[in-house]
């Protein structure tokens, strides 16, 4: 397990030595997209909307999830609407992979403290989940369920930013593909480290820990602890019309029961005026 942290911190060692050495750039407007894994605490400034693409791939398993956000101001910076599509391929306790849509996540975020030019932002958020994913083919739970989320975004000088999840996903009545039915609590913490080498050129890493259920037969569930380390990068292109597109990639590595499994995600957003 140390072998795989240490190969995914030295992956991007020549990205760090690159942006150390690379020549300064005149001011652009700097990235505060969400991290990959963490949420960040700001909301949408009003008229600008984002598109938000991820792509996790398990190397071991072959599974991979891809997910589509679109988030919208409303009134101002103070409500935020968006939702969340999911299409995945997963692999079955027998050992064969399906594919499919996954489940629907509807949000509202709210802006309590401060915004993306604050030293200290909160944005709580509440998500109503739809089961438009199968849970016959082990693609959705089956059930509405609601997920609550606490963001909170601190900026320690003019390098560094760093961010703080606590969240809760509760899902009654939740199904196996036999059927069987379980109420299911998710809660998870998380953290990230957002280095701002450039204004358009971030480092960062993640730590995330969730304690994962799943229903095993009639009102019982079983439960696992996944602890995730990420370590990233992200990069963003600006454009005269006020389109920023932002890519990245990090190796997220998700250790549970005592056994890594190696990851790549990818990701890419379009922020613009509408």
């Amino acid at each position: 397990m140390r072998g795989l942290v240490a190969a995914a911190v030295l992956a991007w060692v020549p990205a760090i030595v690159s942006a150390q050495a690379s020549d300064a750039q005149p001011s652009q407007p700097g990235i505060e997209d969400n991290s990959f894994l963490i949420e960040e605490a700001y909301n949408q400034d009003p008229g600008i909307i984002q598109e938000i693409q991820e792509f996790i791939w398990n190397w071991r398993t072959g599974s991979w999830t891809y997910s589509f956000t679109n988030e919208w101001p409303v009134c101002g910076i103070k409500n935020q609407l968006s939702y969340t599509l999911q299409v995945a391929r997963v692999q079955r306790e027998d050992g064969t992979k399906t594919s499919g849509f996954g489940d629907l996540a509807l949000n509202y975020r709210y802006q309590l403290i401060g915004d993306g030019e604050a030293d200290v932002a909160m944005a709580p958020r509440l998500s109503l989940l739809v089961p438009s994913g199968s849970f016959r083919r082990e693609l959705g739970t089956g059930s509405v369920g609601l997920q609550t989320l606490i963001p909170i975004s601190v900026r320690l000088g003019s390098h560094f930013v760093t961010h703080g999840n606590v969240g809760l996903t509760w899902i009654p009545r939740a199904k196996d593909p036999e059927g069987d039915k379980a109420d299911l609590l998710v809660p998870l913490v998380g953290g990230s480290m957002i280095w701002l080498t450039r204004p358009t050129f971030n480092l960062l890493c993640e730590l995330l820990w969730q304690r994962i259920e799943t229903v095993t037969g009639q009102g019982n569930h079983d439960s696992a602890s996944v602890f995730t380390v990420n370590p990233g990068g992200r990069y963003a292109w600006n454009f005269e019309s006020g389109l920023q597109i932002v890519a990245g990639a990090s190796t997220p590595i998700f250790f549970r029961n005592g056994r890594a499994s190696p990851s790549l995600l990818l990701y890419l957003s379009f922020e613009h005026p509408w």
